[in-house]
């Protein structure tokens, strides 16, 4: 008794229409069957068996729906659904299931990349304290020196402040990076997207770092045919972006040359820096462009990187609707490229 007044609970909402319907029945057979009491007594009954038989029947169905919708929600709720693919409602529910499900399976989404920027994000911060920590801590240490009484010292005072100068001039450019990508990052840093000559930019860049080349013993090649096209981006960002590069070309060659180039296709132009240096490994090739991520941490400290360089280079690069293109095999060197829009006359 109890789950049939449930069901006429839940079918309470069909009561009218079922009302109104059953009355029309009843007028019709009235016209056909005539003014005779027992005729109209059987009817009469007949019609509202039917009524609360048919109420009943629609309550039970809605209340299963329902519960069907309850359970997922409770399931939803509970995290007790493994895929978007365990909804399932009750037949006449379709068009709501696969709306939860399309839900639901956004909702994860949302809720896997939120987990992912948080793990990021505490890596990074991680990451940047650590890397504050060391010169930071390299500077105490060589002042805390020369206070002992090392400053009156002529055979070491000046290399413990060269030293500590060093480490200042990395904390500076560690900063500076982190400002940079922070900005990129965020949206904060503007694309001033223009046509402009690369020609200059190329040459100015091979007479900048001719001499730390030459320093290591290095060749530092210009290849590129003119005339060269004008490109499509922000002259200002593909300058640093190649100044990244070539440092970073210099840094790792021990031997051989350094290559700034640049070829020409049909409707673009693609922009490189090769070395004959020490090469990066499949595995490392897949990381390189992380943030604070380093083949060889130790060098790469010592040299003065931060290990922000690179993802600054991509960043600046997507931002291009373009990507770094990365072709390396260790102990034989590694090429740098990317590619710019070029300007068609």
């Amino acid at each position: 008794m109890k789950n049939i007044e449930e069901n006429l609970r839940f079918g309470r909402n069909y009561a009218l229409p079922l009302f109104i319907y059953n009355s029309a029945f009843f007028l019709l057979l009235y016209l056909i069957a005539g003014h005779s009491p027992e005729i109209l007594f059987t009817i009469f009954l007949f019609i509202l068996i039917t009524y609360f038989g048919l109420l009943n029947y629609l309550g039970l169905k809605r209340k299963k729906e329902v519960n069907s919708i309850t359970e997922t929600i409770r399931k939803i709720r509970n995290n007790q659904l493994l895929d978007h693919y365990d909804i399932q409602l009750s037949g006449g529910l379709r068009i709501l299931e696969e709306e939860i499900r399309e839900m639901y399976r956004r909702n994860k989404e949302v809720i896997e990349n939120l987990k992912k920027m948080e793990k990021v994000r505490t890596e990074f911060l991680g990451n940047v304290s650590h890397e504050l920590r060391t010169p930071i801590f390299a500077i105490q240490g060589f002042i805390e020196t020369l206070l002992d009484g090392a400053v009156n010292d002529p055979n070491v005072n000046i290399a413990f402040l060269q030293k500590a100068n060093r480490h200042l001039n990395n904390l500076n450019n560690l900063l500076n990076d982190l400002i940079d990508i922070s900005m990129i990052e965020s949206g904060q840093m503007k694309m001033n997207l223009r046509y402009f000559d690369l020609e200059p930019i190329l040459i100015n860049l091979y007479n900048e770092f001719k001499p730390f080349a030459e320093n290591k013993n290095l060749n530092l090649e210009l290849k590129f045919k003119r005339p060269i096209p004008e490109v499509y981006g922000d002259k200002d960002k593909i300058r640093l972006v190649l100044s990244n590069l070539i440092v970073n070309a210099i840094k790792y060659t021990e031997e051989g040359k350094v290559e700034i180039g640049l070829q020409d296709y049909e409707k673009e132009a693609r922009i490189y820096v090769r070395d004959t240096g020490i090469g990066i490994s499949p595995e490392d090739q897949r990381r390189i462009f992380e943030r604070f991520y380093r083949v060889d941490k130790n060098r790469s400290r010592e040299l003065g990187g931060t290990g922000l360089g690179l993802a600054i280079v991509k960043h600046i690069i997507e931002a291009h609707n373009s990507r770094m293109e990365l072709i390396s095999k260790p102990g034989e060197g590694s090429e740098f490229a990317f590619r710019l829009k070029k300007f068609i006359k």
